[in-house]
Order: structure tokens, then sequence, then C-alpha cells
């Protein structure tokens, strides 16, 4: 029999329950990982249990023993009551608003939000009759007087996708829940090991596995995660829309995730060093860190979280558009590319002037988005470095 249930994991720390959760050894032959199931055709033994529909599995569409692996052990990791699983980040975000959402209704949306998500609200949910209001990210508990009749959600995202605005979660949850909506919130930045989104007042958290949980830029698979209330609306709409991801993703994911945490506190610690070591530099006129001191939310942030991820911006003095290509062009180990959270670094730039309507963004100078991978620290200096000088001898 085994011992090591989901019951008396509880007792264990986060470290040992993220190498355990969602594991039965002992219903796989002793073996230690759940293996990849592939298939669509369930079987049943009888036509009493095919009419009946109890199986513990059905039809693929529906699950496999190697998604419910990662589906339980992402619910015992976020604090959730079920999780579902999607094919990407992004397709996590649109089955979470597609579960609290309908026709006619009003809902609000941070106005730092991951941009593709605010691609999908503006474009296909306006098709499907449902108004998106933008809201500035440092609202609070004010989020109340944007609140309608018809308001059907609130939708965080902390820290905010490039901008790095850190949200004061519990304040809006408590104000959107007196007026019966639902908080969604994308995780990524944080992960539940940073972050625990559901206990803050999340409703529906969503995650890009792709980032973190996976570590090694290998998978696309997004997952929701609901609170008591919403989990059996979320797994209504999940079984409407079929939206699967693959078996190997799903593997991968939970390979991935029994070394989550010892890749986020290097990741955290070597960010950490790089953003205190680009504070003092001349290029730059300010390091956007919530973890770091000179951050307008980083009371907020200390507050709220246990941790900080690989991921933060700066923007820089006012420098040419070509100054800065030929900076970027002249890094050797941070790639080029739209992304976060695997074990290279990667720098993409950025401008939210050109989307943001409920806030105005207007830096000094051109903006960086870095994510931190788990290369020698003073490697990654010396590489940027390298681009800087160049930076300056362009300018």
């Amino acid at each position: 029999m085994d011992k090591n249930t989901r019951e008396t994991r509880r007792k264990k720390r986060r470290r040992t329950r993220l190498v355990h959760a969602g594991r039965q050894p002992f219903e796989q032959h002793g073996f230690i990982n759940t293996p990849i199931y592939r298939g669509s055709t369930v079987l049943f033994p009888n036509v009493e249990e095919l009419h009946a529909y109890r199986q513990s599995y059905t039809y693929g569409t529906k699950g496999t023993p190697t998604t419910r692996a990662l589906e339980d052990a992402w619910s015992e990791l976020s604090g959730a009551s079920e999780t579902v699983l999607a094919p990407s980040g992004l397709a996590a975000i649109a089955l979470a608003l597609m579960t609290a959402s309908k026709a006619g209704d009003h809902i609000l949306v941070v106005d730092s939000v991951y941009r593709p998500a605010r691609n999908f609200c503006d474009g296909m949910l306006k098709r499907f009759g449902v108004e998106t209001e933008y809201y500035d990210p440092r609202i609070g508990a004010d989020v109340a007087n944007l609140i309608r009749p018809q308001t059907s959600v609130v939708f965080v995202e902390s820290p905010g996708s490039q901008s790095l605005e850190v949200q004061d979660l519990p304040s809006i949850a408590q104000a959107a829940h007196a007026r019966g909506v639902c908080v969604v919130a994308d995780n990524t930045w944080a992960t539940p090991l940073f972050f625990a989104a559901h206990e803050k007042g999340a409703d529906l958290v969503c995650e890009a596995g792709t980032k973190y949980l996976s570590g090694h830029s290998d998978l696309l698979i997004g997952l929701v995660s609901a609170n008591r209330e919403w989990a059996r609306k979320l797994r209504a709409a999940f079984d409407a829309f079929a939206m699967c991801a693959g078996p190997e993703d799903a593997f991968l994911a939970l390979r991935g995730m029994r070394s989550m945490e010892l890749r986020l506190r290097e990741q955290e610690k070597a960010a950490l060093d790089i953003a205190r070591w680009l504070e003092q530099r001349n290029e730059i006129s300010r390091v956007l860190h919530p973890a770091l001191p000179s951050h307008p939310d980083h009371q907020l942030w200390k507050r709220d979280f246990t941790g900080s991820s690989g991921l933060f911006s700066v923007i820089l003095k006012p420098f040419s558009e070509q100054s800065v290509a030929s900076m970027l062009d002249e890094l050797e180990l941070f790639g080029l590319g739209y992304s976060f959270g695997g074990y290279e670094s990667l720098v993409i730039p950025f401008d939210c002037r050109t989307y943001r309507t409920a806030t105005r963004w207007e830096p000094e100078g051109p903006g960086l988005r870095l994510s931190i991978g788990l290369e020698d620290v003073e490697d990654l200096k010396e590489d940027l470095d390298a681009g800087l000088a160049c930076l300056r001898a362009d300018r």
C-alpha cells in the first residue's frame, strides 16, 4: 500500500510535495513516473457501464492517467479544487474567460495584461458580445467603482507583462466578490511557489506552464485551476471545448515540476543580482523589478509574495532605436525571443505606448524585458556589459 498520499503530504514541506505530488507508482507497476498514455478510444466492459459513463476514463478528450496526474499535482500545489490543462498559456486564459463570461457581459481587464490576452478580448470576445474595459493596475479596491450590473469578470495579472506593476489582489477580490464577480488571475510570473493566488482571492488562476513549469523551452502547455465554487463550471467548459494538451507535453510538465523550485530559486537569485548591477549602470534609467526597494510597488510585493522569478524589465536612458538594435545584436548569451522561464536567458525590446488605453506609458527611454536563465551570472554580466558598450558607442 502506498503510504505517500495527498493527506500525508499536507504535513510535508513544499519541496517534498513538488517531488511526490501526482505520482502513483504502485498503480503503474512500481515505475516512478506516470507513463505517457496516448489514445482516443476507451473501452467499457459492458453495456451497463457504457451507459452509466462512470469510469475514471471515458474518452481521450476528457483526460488520461497522464493528464490527470498533472491536474492533481497542480491542484495540490496551488491549493485548488480542480485543474484542467490547455495547449498553451493563452488557451488557458481564453478558457478561463469563456468559463466566467457570456454574451452581453462586461469584463474588467488590467491594462498591463499579456498582450495576446488583450487581443483575444478585443477580438474574439468582442465578436461574441462581451465588452472589455481596461483598468489601471494600481487601482486596488477602487475597482469597485468600475463594476456594473453586467460585469462578470475582473482579470488580474500581477506583476504586469513587461511593465511589472504589482496589483493588490486581496483588495480587488474583496471588491469583486462583494458584487458577485469572478476574479481571474494570470499567475505565470510568480507561479504558485511564490504567490498563492487562490488564497489571495482569485477564483480561477491561469498559468503558462510553458514557462517555469516546463523550464526547458521545449513544450507548450497551459493550466487553469479553480476554487470549490468554480470547479464544476471550469470542468464543464473544458469538456465543451475539448481543449486538450498533448500527453507528451503533460509528461514533460510533470518532469519539470520536480525541479521547478530549485530552478526558480536559482533564477530569482541571479535576476536580483543582475537587476542590482544594472541599477548602477549609467545607461539605465530605471530597473522594474518588484523585489527591489526602488520599485514603486515593492511593499505590496513584500506583503503578498514569497519570492520573485527571473523576469524583470529595464528602462534605458534616451537612445535611438538603431542604438538599441545594435546593443541587442551584440549580445551572445541573451537570445532574442518572446518567452521566459527557460534555462536560457532572453531579452526583448518593448513599448507599451502602442496598446495601453486606461493608463499612459511615458518612459524616458526604450524598454527591455530580460528573462534570466541558469547561466553563470558573471558571464551574463559580461555579455550585457559588451552590449551596453555597443549601445554607448552607437549613440
